[in-house]
């Protein structure tokens, strides 16, 4: 099923404020966070506003994620509580490191009880986890698997390798390169990192422009002002789709019926070419569908 994560935004479990708030908001999917936003006494409370939050419900078509904390730390037993409680969609643990990461995780929610539509998504954050990114990846091809998405976590990797994070991130190119061919590779999504300084758009719209040209599916977002440029830059354009429908269009007459490849508007497309368009018209498709649900809710 192809689902719409364009604009993936992280809300501090902590502020009641802001999880009310993200009933309100255009983005495609809410992480309710109880790991980097919110401080250690703090996160009893922030279970405790979430799991209330989940039950209340009012979120429409939007994708809810609990990220816990990591797997190692000493609030993994009740973060992962919460999250065979609440069912959302997909729970994201943060410094995972490799392929036995995934396998506890998911060892502990069966233990749980819970239910198998409780995806898994895993931050890639560590030099670990991107020098066994594929082994990582190849967990989602196991007997009922979890693991459906990737995070990048740029700023973490930054730190831990002292690969410096200059403006357009070209140092970073070739491990992005790397972890996206991996997930394409096991069927699981990938999404870029936040970009911190929320009150530079022009600096945000052109790392969405590059993350989607790399070939994410989306961005996780800091704040609410970020939301619109993320859905209109992941979004296919009016030219995107007009392409799509004419090499479908193309393909469907009689006479390119036996022919792999065509020449159509001036250029050979191939079949690989129409099943790419039929997948950019389902996404439009998504899209409205999920923005129709948001309005509603």
């Amino acid at each position: 099923m192809i689902r719409p994560r364009r604009s993936v935004l992280f809300m501090p479990g902590s502020n009641a404020r802001a999880l009310e708030k993200a009933r309100s908001l255009p983005a495609d999917g809410l992480i309710f966070d109880l790991e980097d936003s919110v401080a250690p006494d703090a996160k009893p409370a922030a279970r405790a506003q979430i799991a209330q939050a989940m039950a209340q419900g009012g979120f429409g078509g939007r994708e809810r994620i609990i990220r816990t904390n990591a797997v190692a730390s000493a609030f993994w037993q009740d973060d992962s509580a919460l999250v065979a409680q609440a069912r959302p969609d997909a729970c994201l643990v943060p410094k995972v490191t490799g392929p036995q990461d995934i396998a506890a995780i998911g060892a502990r929610l069966d233990a749980l009880g819970a239910d198998s539509s409780i995806k898994l998504w895993v931050m890639i954050e560590t030099p670990l986890a991107v020098l066994r990114i594929a082994e990582i990846a190849a967990c989602a091809g196991e007997k009922d698997a979890r693991l459906a998405a990737f995070v990048i976590g740029p700023n973490d990797i930054s730190l831990d390798t002292r690969i410096r994070m200059t403006p357009g991130r070209a140092e970073m190119v070739p491990l992005f390169l790397n972890c996206v061919v991996a997930a394409r590779s096991y069927g699981i999504e990938i999404l870029d990192g936040p970009y911190s300084d929320f009150s530079d758009a022009e600096g945000f719209a052109a790392e969405c422009a590059q993350a989607r040209d790399l070939g994410f599916d989306g961005k996780t977002l800091i704040h609410p002002a970020q939301i619109e440029a993320a859905n209109r830059i992941f979004k296919p354009t009016d030219d995107e789709l007009a392409e799509a429908r004419g090499i479908i269009a193309a393909f469907a007459q009689p006479e390119a019926a036996d022919k792999g490849a065509i020449r159509h508007e001036g250029r050979m497309v191939e079949r690989l070419h129409a099943e790419m368009a039929r997948r950019t018209l389902a996404m439009a498709d998504a899209i409205e569908k999920l923005e129709q649900d948001t309005t509603r809710a």
